[in-house]
C-alpha cells in the first residue's frame, strides 16, 4: 500500500516538474520575443533621426524614405512573428540602401550627427541580431520540450502549442543590396 501511495506521489511530483519546465521555457520565448521588440522600438526611434539627416543630403532618395515611414507603420500594426520579420527585412534592406547611398556623400559621411546616428543603428542591428538568436534558440528548446518523451505527454493535456522561429522570408535577404546611380 506505501508503495503504491509513493509511486503515485513520485508521478504526481513529476507531472509538476515537467508542467513547470514548459512554463517556464514558455515565459523564456516571451521574453526573448519582448527583447526583439524593445531592439526594433530603439531601431524605430532612431531610424526618423537619421532619415532626416541623410535627407538633406539626397533628396533624390525620397522612395526610400518614404518606404522606412511606411514600414514603421506596418510595424506596429503586425501581430504574428512572421509578419514582423518580413516587416524587419524590409526594413534592414532599406537601411542598408540609405547607408549605401552615403557613401557617395562625402559631406554626409563627415557630419557629425550622421556618424552618431550610423553608429548608434549598427549597434542596434548588432542587438537585434543577437535577440533574434536568443529568441530562436529559446523557440527550439520550447518546441522541443513539447516534442519529446515525456514532456510531450504533459504539454498535450494542457494545451501547449509550439512557437514560430523568427527567420528570414528569402535567399534575397541574405544578398548584399546593389546601389546604382547610372539609371
Amino acid at each position: 500500500m506505501y508503495i503504491a501511495l509513493i509511486v503515485i506521489l513520485l508521478l504526481i511530483f513529476i507531472i509538476i516538474g515537467i508542467y513547470n519546465g514548459l512554463v517556464k521555457a514558455k515565459f523564456k520565448v516571451d521574453n526573448a520575443w519582448s527583447q526583439i521588440d524593445v531592439q526594433l522600438q530603439r531601431r524605430f526611434d532612431l531610424i526618423p533621426n537619421f532619415v532626416e539627416t541623410v535627407k538633406a543630403y539626397a533628396k533624390h532618395e525620397t522612395d526610400t524614405f518614404e518606404k522606412i515611414s511606411a514600414l514603421r507603420t506596418s510595424w506596429a500594426n503586425a501581430s504574428s512573428v512572421s509578419e514582423k520579420a518580413s516587416l524587419d527585412k524590409e526594413i534592414s534592406t532599406a537601411l542598408k540602401t540609405i547607408m549605401a547611398v552615403s557613401e557617395n556623400y562625402p559631406e554626409l559621411k563627415a557630419n557629425q550627427n550622421f556618424s552618431e546616428l550610423s553608429e548608434e543603428l549598427r549597434n542596434t542591428e548588432n542587438k537585434i541580431s543577437f535577440s533574434r538568436q536568443f529568441y530562436n534558440d529559446s523557440v527550439t528548446m520550447y518546441n522541443t520540450k513539447l516534442q519529446v518523451f515525456p514532456s510531450n505527454l504533459i504539454a498535450g493535456m494542457f494545451n501547449f502549442e509550439p512557437r514560430e522561429l523568427f527567420k528570414t522570408e528569402s535567399e534575397d535577404s541574405r544578398k548584399n543590396v546593389k546601389v546604382d546611380f547610372n539609371n
